[in-house]
């Protein structure tokens, strides 16, 4: 079989494969949203650093999205040897990157919202 051709036959009834991809998706899609609002509310009230942010934030998202469509097809053979399809690496950098962003995304719009009636 060659590396990107599908199976004739389901791994796993449970879809684990399946249920991996569209949770990469759903956060992929979700950061481009964030990022979306952040840069919608930046534009409307003339904050420069905000709108670059949430327009880098929707690109993080587009290339999250792209990359979990691009490795979709790389789950079925991790799974069949027994091992996650999770990148730890990627995994890590995704959280954390969210957790600071969410935090930053936070405290500025508290800021501004106290400073910029």
């Amino acid at each position: 079989m060659s590396e990107h051709a599908r199976p004739t036959t389901v791994f796993d009834p449970g879809v684990q494969h399946e249920r991996t991809a569209l949770a990469w998706e759903r956060t992929a899609v979700a950061m481009m949203v964030a990022g979306a609002i952040l840069g919608r509310y930046a534009s409307s009230h003339g904050h420069f650093v905000l709108g670059a942010l949430g327009v880098t934030w929707v690109v993080l998202g587009g290339a999250v999205l792209l990359w979990a469509a691009r490795h979709y097809e790389d789950l079925h053979g991790p799974l069949r040897a027994g091992e996650t399809p999770a990148h730890p690496t990627v995994t890590r950098v995704v959280g954390i990157s969210t957790v600071v962003f969410t935090g930053v995304a936070l405290i500025l719009a508290v800021f501004l919202t106290l400073v910029d009636p």
